[in-house]
């Protein structure tokens, strides 16, 4: 069968032969119909990703959407390795194949359910969003973040402010349900005086960082207080993403001057796997009815070599 191998970390996995999956006790083989390259899987095939392979060649891909044996279609998740979701077939737990709903096309399935399963246990699981909250979504213009925008937006968030690095993206994201807008690609000085802007007086309930880095160094300068008042409420910072930097400088003052709490949400932090389905048939079905959107480019397995190195604002979703 045909399949996106990597055989060096660093470089692009290439469509090239690979052997066969053969099931074991409680796994069940997915003729695979799609398959999304996310930044998890680029982090792992480059070998920065804390849960990087540590043995090659592997089959690239966390992910997927196909069909079983019997014909039932599903999304699965985790396949073992050295096999991955980006190929003909693959080899899974029968336990991480979850059926789908059927006006949940391929494409759309494979690309939204991560991001959007991930956006909505960030949102709900880990900053325990409130009704009315005020939400600042930093990396907004990335996949995951515009889904978070809507998904903030459909929980109950009084107001939402979307901070991105990409202008065209950031001008659409009104119609996404952002509330307001900051261009993170200008002088930290000028960052921080529009953070402290956009919290206003009220400040932010919950912010979601998919960045870290230089951008979240500036929203920490613009938290920090400079008197001896009470703060007015929690801020509980979510640490999602690290796609501008995968270190921070924190000052002890802006811990001690305000109610800064700083959490994690990756695949350490779900409480349990009742919790993840859960989130996974409310995207879907928000996706079903079309309160989800989400931008996809389908692209052949042929042609994974190119793709892993191509930059786009559609989330593209590899087919076998």
């Amino acid at each position: 069968m045909d399949a996106a191998v990597l055989r060096t970390l660093g470089k692009p996995p290439r469509c090239e032969p690979f052997p066969e999956p053969i099931p074991g006790d409680g796994e069940v083989i997915v003729h695979v119909r799609a398959a999304a390259l996310k930044p998890v899987d680029k982090q792992m095939a480059s070998g920065s990703h804390y849960a990087s392979f540590r043995e090659l060649p592997v089959v690239c891909g966390l992910d997927g959407v196909g069909n079983l044996d019997d014909g039932t279609r599903v999304f699965f998740a985790a396949p073992r390795r050295p096999h991955g979701a980006m190929a003909q077939r693959t080899v899974v737990a029968r336990s991480r194949c979850w059926p789908l709903p059927d006006n949940v096309d391929d494409v759309s399935a494979a690309a939204i359910v991560n991001p959007g399963v991930s956006a909505w246990l960030t949102l709900l699981e880990r900053a325990k969003l409130a009704k009315g909250d005020h939400v600042l979504v930093l990396g907004a213009t990335g996949t995951t973040g515009r889904l978070a925008v809507q998904i903030a937006k459909l929980l109950g968030a009084g107001r939402v402010v979307a901070g991105g690095r990409d202008e065209m993206v950031l001008n659409t994201l009104q119609d996404l349900g952002a509330d307001s807008t900051i261009s993170l690609d200008q002088p930290s000085e000028k960052l921080v005086d529009a953070f402290t802007r956009e919290a206003g007086e009220a400040g932010f309930n919950i912010i979601i960082d998919y960045l870290w880095g230089p951008p979240t160094e500036a929203l920490l300068s613009a938290i920090t207080r400079s008197d001896f008042a009470p703060a007015l409420g929690r801020i509980r910072l979510v640490q999602a993403g690290e796609s501008a930097g995968q270190a921070i400088t924190l000052s002890a003052a802006v811990l001690r001057s305000s109610r800064l709490e700083i959490l994690g949400s990756g695949s350490g932090s779900v409480a349990s796997l009742d919790t993840l389905l859960d989130a996974y048939h409310q995207v879907l079905s928000r996706v079903a009815n079309g309160a989800l959107r989400i931008q996809t480019e389908a692209v052949p397995l042929t042609d994974v070599e190119t793709a892993w190195e191509r930059k786009s604002r559609a989330r593209l979703v590899i087919i076998p």
